[in-house]
């Protein structure tokens, strides 16, 4: 799927360096910018970086479906970190050309500049890393782009001829005063509007199959400096209009079943097998007639031995390849590994479907009905009466079929599991007819674990010496996964410095050794020897010793206003720690840190210390059972968030006897 986000922030890395200087052309500014340019700003929060006077689309709808976006804008620039408003890029593509480009600004002296056609570049995807794909962008920067000063702009481009919706998009980062969107049908053709993160608008008729929706004074999406924060474009507000007319075959009529037969129609052909899939599907299987173990063996085979990599040229940003040349050549990107997945497994006597995604939680609205999503994953139809502990992601269907919910792009995800960023988000599963929203499952606890058990000795003198071991589960052995099997020995050894600096001032490490690195789903377990000096703090005949001695699980939540918010705990997991520390001949423990227990329903934390036999023995559980929380549990979580601070720095105080 297209991720025209990520494309948009690797461009501005390199293309406004190349763009000529401008020349200006005085007295050159249209009416519609000075009339903008002239309202009255209210007064917004000092760290304001710039605020949109004027956004106008017009969407008009040949009679053949092709569609033609006509768009104005106007920003008047409040703060030097608002000058980026300045530089405009349009993206485009050989299914979305760019009819006209003109950009205007007026300097805060008043001064009034037009950007020469000449003066306008365009540059393509660079073609670095794992994606090539046709798009490419036209861009001017500005003059005049200072505080004070207003920046606009005016495009004309076609639209992607296979599309039968537009989205408009009327919320952002930046305050906006005045904004429209206007549509523009044919006879014959009918139109209906959904709306994700706002409530409706009625639309202006303005006759003649022309209607107009208009907003005034929308506030932004602040999240800076919000702690816990969802993704930004799960909380701004749009609208999709959907439309239909006698021209087009297959539209998407404003329901998810009508997105999922859309779809269909251009995956349906490319999920078929060939005989060298179906030979390689036997192959993988062999003699396995359970159904976990037969699945597996498959999905295994698309997510490690099926590079991503994406080509994506007009169409191909929504639709897959055929799964015999992805299975040729060996690599795909995620839509693409999804359709081989499912094409495998149909030779083998499992469904499979497609399942549209979008890898940042929220924002696909249940209510909205839309294309939009940036991502793909695969949903694999469990056989009646099957049931296994190892399948853990599952959901039902409206028709009671139940489906494992697996993405086989995400190489370091334990088959039966899903990665944590798309548990508690929707999905539209593409089964023709039975297309429909679905509901991804928050997983428990137990399947993203951390559990550290550590044997110590400390002497007299501070220091600490012993032995760690560490095993992880799930998305939290993730990063490491990755590390122990692609990162070089010097990688692996500035890494657990860097980890073992938050803890200890000096230490040395030996006999570091690391077990299951590639095998998902098993314990990622980590062990080693460890000496610390300095670790405990003398203090006259006292000896002050930090129980917890490793592992932080810091929660940053020191806002105190979120203004309805939610918050994203990111992950359901449950961490453990038990630590043996035998203390120094001659001291005797004078004091140990209060247990602690709290249970807030979406997380708990417990931690004691115990003295016995010469040791000081301290266990913890920190749980969250929960991915997200309204903004008026925030309280709570501040709450939480104190409590692990505080017993992370607690001490116990022996005493020299």
């Amino acid at each position: 799927m297209r991720k025209l986000h990520l494309f948009i922030s690797t461009i501005s890395l390199i293309l406004f360096t190349a763009i000529p200087a401008l020349a200006s052309r005085p007295d050159n500014v249209p009416d519609w910018v000075r009339t903008a340019a002239q309202q009255k700003v209210p007064q917004y929060p000092p760290e304001t970086n710039a605020v949109v006077l004027l956004e106008d689309t017009t969407y008009t709808v040949a009679p053949d479906g092709s569609a033609t976006e006509h768009f104005r804008s106007v920003v008047k620039i409040l703060r030097p970190q608002g000058r980026d408003e300045g530089r405009i890029a349009v993206p485009f593509d050989k299914d979305t050309k760019i009819l006209s480009l003109h950009v205007w600004s007026i300097g805060p002296d008043g001064h009034e500049y037009a950007v020469k056609d000449s003066e306008q570049v365009e540059f393509g995807y660079p073609g670095q890393g794992n994606l090539f794909m046709d798009l490419k962008v036209r861009a001017a920067e500005a003059p005049g782009r200072d505080p004070g000063g207003v920046v606009a702009y005016e495009y004309e481009q076609r639209t992607h001829p296979y599309l039968t919706e537009k989205t408009w998009f009327f919320q952002s980062e930046l305050p906006r005063l005045n904004q429209s969107f206007t549509l523009e049908l044919p006879p014959g053709f009918i139109h209906g509007t959904v709306w994700a993160h706002s409530r409706e608008l009625p639309a202006i008729d303005l006759e003649h199959q022309r209607w107009r929706w208009e907003m005034k004074d929308v506030p932004p999406i602040d999240l800076d400096q919000v702690e816990l924060r969802p993704s930004e474009s799960s909380l701004e507000g749009r609208m999709t209009v959907h439309y239909a007319g006698p021209t087009i075959q297959s539209p998407t009529e404003g329901t998810w079943q009508s997105v999922g037969q859309w779809y269909q129609t251009l995956a349906k052909d490319r999920l078929t097998a060939t005989p060298e899939i179906a030979a390689k599907a036997k192959e993988l299987t062999g003699d396995k007639t359970d159904f976990y173990d037969k699945t597996e063996a498959i999905a295994e085979f698309v997510q490690k031995q099926v590079r991503y990599f994406a080509i994506e040229m007009g169409i191909g940003g929504h639709q897959p390849h055929y799964a015999a040349d992805i299975f040729r050549n060996r690599y795909g990107d995620c839509k693409d590994k999804a359709t081989l997945l499912v094409s495998m497994l149909s030779t083998v006597g499992v469904h499979g479907a497609l399942v549209l995604v979008d890898d940042r939680r929220g924002f696909i609205d249940p209510d909205a009905p839309s294309i939009r999503g940036d991502h793909m994953i695969a949903a694999i139809e469990i056989p009646k009466g099957y049931n296994s502990p190892k399948l853990r992601s599952v959901v039902t269907a409206k028709s009671g079929r139940r489906y494992l919910i697996f993405d086989p792009t995400w190489d370091k995800t334990a088959f039966g599991q899903l990665a944590h960023n798309l548990q508690g988000g929707y999905g539209v599963l593409v089964e023709g007819p039975d297309s429909q929203i679905i509901q991804f499952p928050v997983l428990s606890p137990d399947l993203n674990t951390i559990r550290r058990t550590a044997t110590f000795q400390l002497e007299p003198d501070g220091s600490l010496k012993g032995t760690v071991t560490e095993k992880r589960f799930g998305d939290l052995s993730e990063h490491r996964r990755d590390l122990y099997i692609s990162g070089d020995a010097k990688e692996q050894t500035k890494f657990l410095e860097r980890l073992l600096g938050q803890d200890f001032t000096t230490f040395t490490v030996s006999d570091f050794k690391v077990q299951n690195a590639e095998a998902l789903n098993k314990d990622l377990t980590t062990s080693y020897s460890l000496t610390a000096d300095h670790f405990g703090k003398p203090m006259g005949p006292l000896l002050m010793v930090r129980p917890r001695v490793l592992g932080s699980e810091a929660l940053y939540a020191d806002r105190k206003e979120r203004h309805n918010v939610p918050i994203n705990l990111s992950e359901t997991m449950q961490e453990q720690d038990d630590y043996t520390i035998e203390l120094p001949s001659g001291y005797a423990v004078d004091e140990i840190p209060d247990p602690v227990k709290l249970d807030l329903g979406f997380a708990s934390y417990e931690s004691s210390s115990v003295v016995k036999d010469h040791t000081l023995h301290y266990t913890r559980t920190y749980t969250v059972r929960e991915v997200t929380l309204p903004a008026d549990r925030y309280p709570d979580v501040q709450k939480l968030s104190g409590v692990i601070a505080a017993d992370e720095q607690s001490k116990a105080v022996l005493k020299k006897q």
